[in-house]
């Protein structure tokens, strides 16, 4: 990609993207991998340096990314069959709050393998997608991320009407949320 440089500093090996930034931004990828953005007005001695002095943070972090990776390998995924089964349970209790924003028509519920969130919703394909691994936490954790999906199809966004929305629903949204801080 144009723009990016692959570096190191301090043990760490980074890729340096140039964008229009403020400050230095470090980020751990999903597979361990580090990514600095920083301003054009940035040095590399001064990026260098900023990259090292996160070091330590940076190998705990990947040690702590490679360990959950791990934890996560060793549980296999639930059977999508049986996640669907228990999604759709789930949905047609929450659906009759959304009958007609959704003009009396169930949204379509898919189970994938995802790694980085619990679900997602399209509204314009009218869909809801949903982590297969989101079947293996408890049941208020399910419903709340079913309610939130379901949520977007009013608002598509996450500003106040959606939360005062979701809390409408679930008053407890917040503690529910909580169980699945720690989940992944």
């Amino acid at each position: 990609m144009p723009g990016e440089s692959l570096r190191s500093a301090g043990g760490v090996e980074y890729t340096l993207t140039r964008k229009r930034v403020k400050n230095l931004n470090l980020r751990l990828g999903p597979d361990g991998s580090v990514r600095v953005s920083a301003p054009a007005r940035a040095s590399l001695a001064a990026v260098d340096a900023f990259v090292a002095a996160h070091a330590e943070w940076v190998r705990r972090a990947q040690d702590r990314a490679a360990r959950a990776a791990a934890e996560r390998a060793a549980i296999p995924a639930p059977d999508p069959a049986a996640c669907l089964a228990l999604y759709t349970e789930v949905s047609d209790r929450v659906f009759p709050l959304f009958r007609e924003v959704l003009g009396g028509e169930k949204p379509i519920l898919k189970v994938r393998d995802m790694r980085t969130r619990w679900g997602s919703c399209h509204p314009g394909k009218r869909q809801i997608t949903l982590a297969a691994r989101l079947a293996l936490q408890p049941a208020a954790a399910v419903e709340y991320v079913v309610v939130h999906e379901y949520c977007h199809f009013v608002h598509p966004d996450h500003q106040a009407g959606f939360w005062a929305l979701v809390g409408s629903i679930l008053p407890d949204y917040k503690a529910r949320r909580a169980l699945l801080r720690n989940a992944r």
